[in-house]
């Protein structure tokens, strides 16, 4: 399925259905050593404490202004329910300062998963090649590393197999 258009360029919004329950899908959100199987490298650093901060790294692109690092804030969560964080560039020059919001609903015997990543200035040409890149990303690499590490964890999937699969409106 083609996913909905979306005119809001300060925001990327996905919705995905994932077959393991909201308990399963929260602990992949936020234990460290279940992070650091499908998320960028420094999650193992995860801490599910308001105010805590830990660094990600990734690869640097320059054409968005990215230096590779990014310097994380766990912004709020509600237990199986939410979870907020701020992602800023670690190199300090540039003015990204995103909000990356999970919410869990549970959806049958399944979870639906929304992400939402706010703050992209669509003024800044290198904040909009970010925001095509990492919604992309967010849409493919990263919903599909998160159902294979669901799938990994202790007892499966009762429902299949996750890894790369939805079910109704997968992206708005």
């Amino acid at each position: 399925m083609n996913p909905v258009p979306d005119d809001d360029l300060t925001t990327i919004r996905v919705d995905q259905f994932l077959p393991h329950p909201p308990a399963r899908v929260w602990r992949a959100l936020t234990e460290p050593e279940l992070l650091a199987g499908w998320q960028m490298p420094g999650s193992e650093d995860f801490r599910l404490e308001v105010g805590h901060r830990y660094t990600l790294t990734s690869v640097p692109r320059p054409n968005t202004n990215f230096s590779g690092s990014v310097d994380v804030r766990v912004l709020a969560f509600e237990p199986e329910r939410m979870l907020s964080v701020r992602w800023a560039d670690a190199d300090g020059s540039g003015s990204v300062h995103w909000t990356i919001t999970w919410t869990l609903e549970q959806e049958g015997r399944g979870t639906r998963l929304f992400l939402v990543h706010e703050g992209f200035d669509p003024d800044d040409p290198a904040q909009m090649m970010a925001r095509t890149i990492m919604d992309g990303g967010w849409r493919s690499h990263v919903m599909r590393a998160l159902g294979n590490a669901l799938d990994r964890m202790e007892g499966g999937s009762a429902h299949g197999r996750s890894a790369g699969r939805s079910t109704g409106n997968n992206s708005r």
